[in-house]
């Protein structure tokens, strides 16, 4: 697997120390030392793959590890914080990812007999696992397209296919199943998830969510914890606390108006809360992040 490696590396060299476009629908690059502010975010279902370097993601109390060695998953929107770091020689980290859409995994599962191993519904959206000759192979063919821009159209969805096709091969692959089945129980918490997303200045009612996905509350609060990592009420609050940050950091709000934004009645509250999860209070923290960025 070295030589694919080597190849790949090769082919995403010219990436930007930020999500870099490629030319292929979904599929992005990054190289460097990405700023901790960038990567504590609201994290689009993908599968990650690095190139060089390593990476931590933590999503709730869980941290995964992973490296060249491996390949990342998540299945479902997630409010997440990383820590990437550079490989053991120095060289800078660098990676690529394919943000996963729900409509292509269902047209390739039609297509395809019962796939992957189901662990059942008590597993959490985001996993690792070890990649394997068949995927690198995959992703150089479709990072290949880089230099063929003109056969992109018409190779890029078949690469894309065979991707997921070996994701679903392996022990992650009933993620991708499973969030492409409308009666599945990730499937259901991920209407949740995209809910939660659009209201999140609104309040949480978790009976209404619960009658919505059609489940009971005892149910939905079981499956969306096991899938997060997180309740419906600390899902909120991280996706509260992380477009604050934006509007503090990229508009300019004051913590008052920030914090109303974001759906807080007490600015308070909402500082004790923001420094909990960011480790200082907003306005120092958004006056850290400038001065970090004007350097």
């Amino acid at each position: 697997m070295k030589k694919q490696l080597d190849e790949l590396r090769t082919l995403t060299s010219h990436a930007a120390n930020r999500l870099t476009e490629t030319g292929m629908p979904r599929v992005a690059m990054v190289q460097g030392s990405i700023p901790e502010h960038q990567l504590a975010a609201a994290y689009e279902p993908m599968i990650n793959l690095i190139l060089r370097g390593s990476k931590s993601m933590s999503v709730g109390g869980r941290t995964l590890h992973y490296d060249p060695a491996t390949y990342f998953v998540m299945s479902v929107a997630l409010p997440a914080a990383g820590v990437v770091r550079p490989s053991e020689t120095g060289e800078p980290y660098l990676a690529v990812s394919l943000t996963l859409d729900a409509g292509t995994i269902a047209n390739l599962l039609a297509d395809l007999p019962d796939t992957g191993k189901r662990w059942g519904d008590e597993k959490n959206a985001f996993s690792i696992a070890a990649v394997t000759a068949e995927l690198l192979d995959a992703w150089v063919r479709m990072l290949r397209l880089m230099n063929h821009p003109s056969d992109i159209p018409a190779l890029a969805p078949g690469y894309e296919r065979e991707i997921l096709y070996r994701v679903l091969q392996g022990p992650m692959g009933w993620m991708l199943r499973d969030i492409a089945l409308p009666d599945s129980a990730l499937a259901r918490v991920n209407q949740a998830i995209q809910q939660i997303r659009r209201d999140y200045a609104l309040p949480l009612r978790v009976g209404d969510l619960a009658d919505r996905v059609a489940m009971s509350v005892s149910a939905f609060h079981r499956h969306f914890k096991s899938v997060t990592a997180l309740s419906p009420v600390q899902y909120q609050k991280q996706i509260r606390l992380l477009n604050a940050r934006t509007l503090l950091i990229a508009s300019g709000y004051s913590v008052t108006a920030a914090a109303h934004e974001v759906g807080y009645q007490s600015s308070s509250q909402f500082s004790r809360e923001y420094a909990r999860e960011f480790g200082q209070a907003p306005a120092r923290d958004a006056m850290r992040i400038a001065s970090e960025m004007s350097l």
